[in-house]
C-alpha cells in the first residue's frame, strides 16, 4: 500500500492551504442553485461546483428542455386539428432541428440568467469535478487542468441522479437513448421502441409520435404508470393507444440487438410468447441511479444506503459533521421543487431553525396532453394504509373552461376523509392539471 505522502490529493494539502467558505455545495442543481444565491445573499462566502451544467440538469437536460419538446409536439397537434378551429392550412412539415433549436435557445437564455444571479448574488460557480480529500474539503479540477481546494464550514451535497441501463444483453451496445440524447434528436425517428412506462417513457412517447414517429412502448409492469391508481392507468393508456402508440405491458426484454438511429431489434417475452420488434431508435427509461461514485464520500465520513443514497435524517444532516444533502442524491422523491423544499429544510436548520422533511405533501404532474397532477393519497394508497374516504370524481367534459378549448378528455377525483371535510388526496387528468 502507498503511503498517505505519495497520493496526489495529500500532495496538494501539503503545497497549499485550502480556500475557506462558509459554504461549499457539490453539484450544481436547482436546490443548489437557489442554496448558493439565499445564502450568498444574506452575506455568506459560498461556491458551487459543478462538472457541467450551469443549474444543474433541470434547465440544462432534464425537467425544461423536456417541457420546450413537448410544447412543440403541441403545437403539432394543433397544426393536425386546425379544422375543428375553423382554420385551414395547405399541410405542413415538422422540422426537428428547429424543434431541438428552439429548446437549445431557452436553455443558454437560462444559462446567462443563472450566471447573473450569481453575480447579483456573490455567490461563485466553478466548473469543475469535485471530490472530497478530507472532512468538508472538495478538490476540484478545473476544465484548464488546474486543481483548488475549497473547505466549508458546512458542506451541501447535491449531485444528482443519472439515467439507469440495465443489463440486458446487447442493451449497452445498442447505444441507446437517455432522456439527454433523445432532447437532441435533429430527425424525427422512424420508429421509436421505449424501454419503460414511467414518467419519462410517457411524456416523450406522447411527444415524438406527435412529431410523426411510430412508437412502441415497452413496460414490465401491467399497467403504465403502474404505482397510479387503475382508472388513471387506463385513462393513460386510452390516451397513448388513441394516438397510435403500440404498448407492450408485462413484457419482459430478453435481448437487444444493432445499433441506436440505424436498425435496432429487441427480443421481448410477453405471457410466456417470444417476439421481436424492430426499430430505429431504442430510448432506455427505467429509473435512475445515485451520482454517489468517484466522490470521495468515504474520506469525510457520508454513509450510504443500500441502494448508494447519501443516508440522511429527518434535517436532511448526513453521517459526517457539518455535511448535509438534498435532492435526488439524498433519496428525496425526483421533482426538481422537492429539492428547493430540501433546500428550505437545510436553510432553516443552518440558521437557527428546525424543520424536516417527514410529512410533507409532495405534488407532482405528468406532462402529456392533457396533463397528470396529484397530490395527496390516491385510492390504492389509502386502501392499503386502511383509510376510509368519500370519492368525489367529475368527468372534465363537465367543465365549461375544458369545453371552450375543445378539451374534454379526462376527469379530477378528489378523496375526502370519511367523517369530516378534509381532503386526503387530489387527482386531476385534464388540460391545465399542471
Amino acid at each position: 500500500m502507498k503511503s498517505t505522502e505519495s497520493s496526489p490529493s495529500a500532495h496538494v494539502l501539503k503545497k497549499s492551504q485550502p480556500e475557506e467558505f462558509d459554504l461549499v455545495i457539490l453539484g450544481g442543481g436547482t436546490g443548489s442553485t437557489v442554496a448558493a444565491w439565499t445564502f450568498a445573499g444574506e452575506g455568506k462566502r459560498v461556491a458551487v461546483v459543478d462538472r457541467k451544467y450551469i443549474g444543474g440538469s433541470c434547465p440544462n437536460i432534464a425537467c425544461l428542455p423536456s417541457k420546450n419538446i413537448i410544447h412543440s409536439a403541441k403545437v403539432v397537434d394543433y397544426f393536425r386539428r386546425s379544422k375543428e378551429f375553423g382554420i385551414a392550412h395547405d399541410g405542413f412539415t415538422i422540422e426537428m432541428s428547429g424543434v431541438r433549436d428552439r429548446k437549445r435557445k431557452m436553455v443558454v437564455g437560462l444559462n446567462e440568467m443563472y450566471m447573473e444571479n450569481y453575480r447579483k448574488t456573490g455567490a461563485e460557480f466553478i466548473l469543475g469535478t469535485g471530490r472530497f480529500v478530507a472532512p468538508r474539503t472538495v478538490e476540484v479540477a478545473l476544465l484548464d487542468g488546474t486543481i483548488r481546494q475549497l473547505r466549508g464550514t458546512n458542506v451541501i451535497v447535491s449531485t444528482g441522479t443519472r439515467a439507469s441501463l440495465e443489463a440486458i444483453p446487447g442493451l449497452a451496445e445498442a447505444q441507446p437513448l437517455t432522456h439527454i440524447e433523445a432532447l437532441e434528436l435533429g430527425q424525427v425517428p422512424e420508429h421509436l421502441l421505449v424501454i419503460g412506462g414511467g414518467y419519462v417513457g410517457v411524456e416523450l412517447s406522447h411527444a415524438m409520435r406527435r412529431f410523426g414517429s411510430k412508437v412502441t412502448v415497452i413496460d414490465r409492469n401491467g399497467r403504465l404508470m403502474s404505482k397510479e391508481d387503475p382508472d388513471v392507468c387506463e385513462a393513460l393508456r386510452s390516451l397513448l393507444a388513441d394516438e397510435g402508440i403500440d404498448i407492450l405491458l408485462n413484457a419482459r426484454i430478453k435481448q437487444v440487438s444493432g445499433k441506436c438511429g440505424d436498425s435496432v431489434s429487441v427480443v421481448v417475452e410477453q405471457n410466456g410468447i417470444e417476439k421481436v420488434l424492430k426499430g430505429s431508435h431504442v430510448l432506455v427509461a427505467t429509473g435512475r441511479n445515485p451520482n454517489t461514485e468517484g466522490l470521495g464520500l468515504e474520506l469525510t465520513g457520508v454513509e450510504l444506503t443500500d441502494r448508494g443514497y447519501i443516508k440522511v435524517n429527518e434535517r436532511l444532516q448526513t453521517s459526517a459533521p457539518g455535511v448535509w444533502a438534498i435532492g435526488e442524491v439524498a433519496g428525496s422523491p425526483q421533482f426538481t421543487h422537492i429539492s428547493i423544499d430540501d433546500f428550505r429544510v437545510v436553510h432553516a436548520n443552518l440558521t437557527g431553525g428546525n424543520r424536516v422533511t417527514t410529512g410533507r405533501q409532495v405534488p407532482y404532474c405528468l406532462f402529456t396532453d392533457p396533463e397528470l397532477a396529484r397530490i395527496g393519497l390516491s385510492e390504492t394508497e389509502a386502501e392499503a394504509q386502511g383509510i376510509a374516504y368519500r370519492l368525489f370524481k367529475v368527468p372534465m367534459e363537465t367543465n365549461l373552461r375544458a369545453r371552450t378549448l375543445s378539451e374534454t378528455r379526462g376527469f379530477v377525483k378528489a378523496l375526502v376523509e370519511a367523517h369530516s371535510d378534509r381532503i386526503l388526496g387530489f387527482t386531476a387528468f385534464g388540460v391545465g392539471a399542471g
